[in-house]
C-alpha cells in the first residue's frame, strides 16, 4: 500500500518563504509522476506544479517565478520550496502520486497541509 506524508505546512507573511515535503512509501514504480496541488475555500482542487522521474517539470502560470518543485528518488520525496508567498496562494496543499506507466497507472493523495499566507 502506497502512502505519502506531507510536512511544511504553517502560517507565514506575505513576502515569504515555505518548503513543503511528502514522503512516499510503499511499492514506487520507477515510472512516475509526483505533484502538488491546492484547493482554496470554496475553490476547485488546481495543479500548482509537477514532476516526472525523469526530471520534466511543468507549473501553474499563478506560480512560475515563485515555487519551485524538486525531487530526491532515492528518497521518493518531493519538495515544494515556495518564494514570495501571496495572499491567494493560502490553501491546503495536497501530494500527488501517480505511480507506473500509461496505461498502468494508480493515483494517491496525500491527506493534506494547509498554508496560510497573511498581510
Amino acid at each position: 500500500q502506497v502512502q505519502l506524508v506531507e510536512s511544511g505546512g504553517g502560517l507565514v507573511q506575505a513576502g515569504g518563504s515555505l518548503r513543503l515535503s511528502c514522503a512516499a512509501s510503499g511499492t514506487i514504480f520507477s515510472i512516475n509522476t509526483m505533484a502538488w496541488y491546492r484547493q482554496a475555500p470554496g475553490e476547485r482542487r488546481e495543479l500548482v506544479a509537477v514532476r516526472t522521474n525523469t526530471g520534466s517539470t511543468k507549473y501553474a502560470d499563478s506560480v512560475k517565478g515563485r515555487f519551485t518543485i524538486s525531487r530526491d528518488n532515492a528518497k521518493n520525496t518531493v519538495y515544494l520550496q515556495m518564494n514570495s508567498l501571496r495572499l491567494e496562494d493560502t490553501a491546503v496543499y495536497y501530494c500527488n502520486l501517480v505511480n507506473g506507466g500509461s496505461p498502468y497507472t494508480s493515483t494517491y493523495w496525500g491527506q493534506g497541509t494547509q498554508v496560510t499566507v497573511s498581510s
